[in-house]
């Protein structure tokens, strides 16, 4: 039974009524169950979810460290956002549809999912802009938000927030998140899934949470238990504070580059010790935002005053800060300085950090100012003609405050719109041809820049609002003008975007933007101002003024007094009054015709919202029922492969395979619109999985792109082909790559199209958690090389034939032998180790993947209760 206490009655007088009962690790540990008391607070609130489920066994094995050991956690509620949600709501529907009559498909937590990755910048630099590209994203989703607005009727644990509200994220942070809520009259702390990489930010309120597959998502809604090994926890110890000048997106970079050395790849980072006081929530929240660019499954804060100053500020009740300080302090889970044991120790000290730029391509790639002219990839081309063009190698052609990385960040925020009011001053602006954009993650940013009148001095220098929501930190940068993506084009140029956002992979942010830079939102706008990123803005002038002088950096950056002066407008008021409307959408929102029904009409014509194959029939059947014979390479990958070369969310080419069936199918030239759009289309995933343009496979050199071979010399044909190819010839193709591989978001559809495709295993040197988790889910089978071995080193040229044994004995920690049939008879042999963790993966992998199994188990049920 759950070990249960009521609160100190100093603390009791603070909350409430009677106030509730906790399940409590103090009253455990004096039971002689385990000790807790040294555990990471992250681990204490794993560890307490099994003992309210009485899974005392499980609760010593976290307290114990045993990281073999599995234990199962279940979340509290889930969030999504749109561009990964509404596919998961699909799946949800179709389930329904399948399961046997009485079977209850139904959320058994709450969901809230919150559109924030449709709205894309269309139109920027003027007032207008706002409303016009919401009105445009409300005539492109017309039938996907038709489909929201029925399932937010037709589920009854689910909350939509509208399109123009913010970035789930940010919304999470200032106000879906509880830090600890009340269920049955027993406190307990508010854990959660997120079907996105980045809901980590939430760890900086002290909430356990990290980002999922949609998938995993839908599993852990119909009540089933996650199951994990006992995460090692790596201990980041803060010193000192932070240095005049420098921010937290520096502070991100550099922990980035850091944690990323070290290796923290499904670990759990838990920040501590003296400097913890010395960051703000929000310097925290940019620092967990991050986690995935780190590698870490979390970037865990503990609560404290901090915490609580925050609650308050963003307009929580004091009851609820109440309630959150005496849980915390009760359970054990406050911030200690000192007094916890982590698996693994690092020290930081904060006044080290420098101002930080990361690029040309990773996120990890931290360059301090002055070496960012040398990141920049070598031309492509002569460079002499193309100097008397409208463009140079290096120039900035976007330059994006974005995300809620960095624009949940009230610092920051204040700082770049403080040095836009400098540079106005002075006469500065960008030149012309920079795609400049502010796109906040919650309205409160918008508005309290506008009560301190920062709006109109970023506005005067192209940064006029866009719009609530992800836009180009997720790739919806929006077209660039025609005559500049003709120079890019001509010249072949190596052009950059600079963003305030979290990922920077080389074709992100803007297909024809190889470079693209991540700053903070102070810095964003200073590049724009210097307008390429050859120069060194520590010794180089930013520009000219208006009397000819040159202006440097140090002249417009704004000192840490004037920023907490300008913070005056941030008031719990100001907060309080947009979350009371976060769930109300605007007009167009609320105008949308809602079908009825439990069930949903699927539209057979429809070209975004068409039935799931994944619950039954083909898709249903195992793909790993044996040993793999005579298998064959579909594509021969590097390291670093991202889920976005997997299944990218660029706009669709109409010269591509998705694009030229949607063409064929009715869909009008200038609408394909985006991969992302087209996520409840299976036929064009299918055809845009590997489909990157920048995507480099090893059988195809001479060519970018979803191309591959599938003989020395043949014909370079689409990699969806190719699969076909191998599906009607009864060959299981796998795909083969290096170190990382998976890395970057959490997108499903990077393992759906993988299993569409007919891909039975994925061979890597190293996977990423989430991606290696959904490849599991959707039933396709992750094996790494033993160490020491890979393609280089074992000589792969990518047309071997591949037979791997033992695959009837497949077991978490277990291993298999691949033998590699060269071309001319040699055989290459290796070790390959299964990536399945626990027990309950591998039956999921042989049952064909999550949906199956479940939707096998809602028969089952049902044959028992009629029997």
């Amino acid at each position: 039974m759950p070990c249960l206490t009521r609160p100190p009655p100093d603390l009791l007088a603070s909350l409430p009524g009677d106030g509730p009962s906790f399940v409590s690790l103090p009253v455990a540990e004096a039971a002689g169950i385990a000790r807790f008391s040294d555990l990471p607070a992250s681990l204490m609130i794993l560890a307490e979810d099994a003992l309210r489920h009485g899974e005392t066994a499980a609760a010593a094995a976290i307290a114990g460290r045993r990281h073999d050991a599995t234990v199962l956690f279940r979340p509290a509620r889930i969030l999504m956002q749109d561009s990964s949600g509404i596919p998961v709501l699909a799946d949800l529907a179709a389930l329904r549809d399948q399961a046997p009559d009485g079977a209850r498909v139904e959320p058994q937590i709450p969901v809230d999912i919150v559109v924030d990755h449709s709205v894309e910048v269309d139109e920027h630099g003027s007032a207008g802009a706002l409303e016009a590209n919401l009105a445009i994203e409300f005539r492109r989703n017309t039938e996907r938000y038709r489909f929201l607005r029925w399932a937010e009727d037709a589920f009854e644990a689910l909350r939509v927030v509208p399109p123009g509200r913010g970035i789930c994220h940010q919304i999470n942070l200032e106000v879906l998140a509880d830090v600890v809520g009340v269920r049955d009259g027993i406190a307990r702390p508010d854990t959660m899934l997120g079907t996105d990489s980045h809901s980590t930010m939430v760890n900086a309120l002290g909430v356990l949470g990290w980002g999922v597959g949609g998938i995993e998502a839908l599993s852990a809604m119909l009540g089933r238990a996650v199951a994990l090994r006992v995460p090692k926890v790596v201990g980041v110890r803060l010193a000192n504070r932070l240095p005049a000048g420098s921010t937290a997106t520096d502070l991100a970079l550099t922990l980035t580059a850091l944690l990323r050395r070290h290796g923290v790849v499904e670990k759990v980072v838990e920040f501590h010790g003296p400097g913890l006081g010395a960051l703000r929530l929000p310097d925290r929240a940019t620092v967990a935002n991050m986690a995935p660019e780190y590698g870490a499954t979390m970037g865990f804060f503990p609560v404290d005053e901090e915490t609580l100053a925050y609650l308050r500020l963003t307009g929580r009740s004091a009851a609820q800060v109440a309630l959150v300080e005496a849980y915390a302090r009760a359970q054990g889970l406050w911030h200690a300085a000192e007094g916890r044991v982590f698996d693994e120790q690092l020290d930081f000290d904060l006044a080290g950090v420098e101002p930080s730029v990361a690029g040309p391509s990773r996120p990890n790639q931290r360059l301090s100012l002055s070496a960012v002219p040398a990141s920049l990839p070598a031309p492509r081309k002569d460079m002499a003609a193309a100097a008397a063009g409208p463009l140079r190698h290096g120039d900035v052609v976007i330059a994006a405050i974005t995300s809620c990385t960095n624009t949940a960040n009230t610092d920051a925020m204040l700082r770049a719109g403080l040095l836009a009011r400098a540079a106005r001053a002075r006469g500065l602006m960008p030149p012309a041809r920079i795609k400049a954009s502010l796109a906040p993650g919650s309205r409160v940013v918008s508005d309290y820049l506008g009560a301190a009148g920062l709006l109109d001095d970023l506005a005067a220098l192209g940064f006029a609002l866009v719009g609530h929501g992800c836009m180009t930190c997720m790739g919806n940068s929006g077209p660039v003008a025609p005559e500049i993506e003709a120079a890019i084009r001509a010249d072949d140029l190596t052009v950059a975007a600079v963003l305030s956002g979290n990922r920077n992979f080389e074709g992100r942010i803007h297909p024809l933007c190889r470079a693209a830079y991540l700053v903070s939102p102070p810095l964003v706008v200073a590049y724009a101002l210097a307008g390429d990123m050859r120069r060194d803005l520590t010794r180089e002038p930013v520009g000219t003024d208006r009397e000819g002088r040159p202006v440097m950096l140090a002249d417009l950056w704004p000192d840490d007094a004037a920023v907490a002066a300008a913070a005056a407008v941030l008031t719990p008021e100001r907060y309080a009054a947009r979350a009371a409307t976060t769930f109300e959408g605007p007009a167009a929102w609320t105008a949308i015709a809602v079908p009825a029904g439990e069930r949903f009409a699927w539209q057979p014509d429809s070209q975004f919202i068409r039935p799931p194959p994944f619950a039954a029939g083909a898709m249903a059947a195992p793909l790993i029922a044996g040993d793999l014979t005579g298998a064959r390479i579909l594509a021969l990958l590097g390291d670093d492969v991202t889920t976005d070369h997997i299944s990218p969310i660029s706009r669709i080419p109409s010269d591509s395979e998705a694009g030229q069936w949607l063409l064929e199918h009715g869909a009008p030239p200038a609408g394909l619109q985006s991969y992302s759009a087209r996520r409840v289309n299976h036929d064009v995933m299918a055809r845009g999985t590997f489909a990157n343009l920048r995507l480099r496979n090893r059988l195809v050199p001479e060519r970018e792109g979803g191309f591959t071979r599938l003989a020395p010399g043949g014909d370079i044909v689409t990699i969806h082909a190719a699969a076909q190819v191998l599906r009607h010839a009864g060959t299981p193709p796998v795909i083969v790559a290096g170190r990382n591989y998976g890395a970057g978001s959490a997108r499903d559809w990077a393992a759906k199209g993988t299993r569409i495709l007919g891909i039975s295993a994925v061979i890597a040197e190293s996977f990423e958690r989430i991606h290696r988790a959904n490849l599991v889910a959707l039933g396709v089978l992750p094996l790494q090389f033993a160490d020491g071995q890979g393609p280089e080193q074992l000589g792969l040229d990518g047309f071997e034939t591949i037979d791997i044994t033992g695959m009837r004995r497949l077991r978490p920690g277990g291993a298999v032998i691949a033998r590699f049939h060269k071309p001319d008879g040699r055989i290459v042999e290796a070790t390959l180790l299964c990536r399945i963790e626990t027990d309950e993966e591998a039956a999921d992998l042989l049952g064909g993947g999550v949906l199956p199994v479940v939707l096998r188990g809602f028969a089952a049920t049902a044959e028992a209760t009629h029997r």
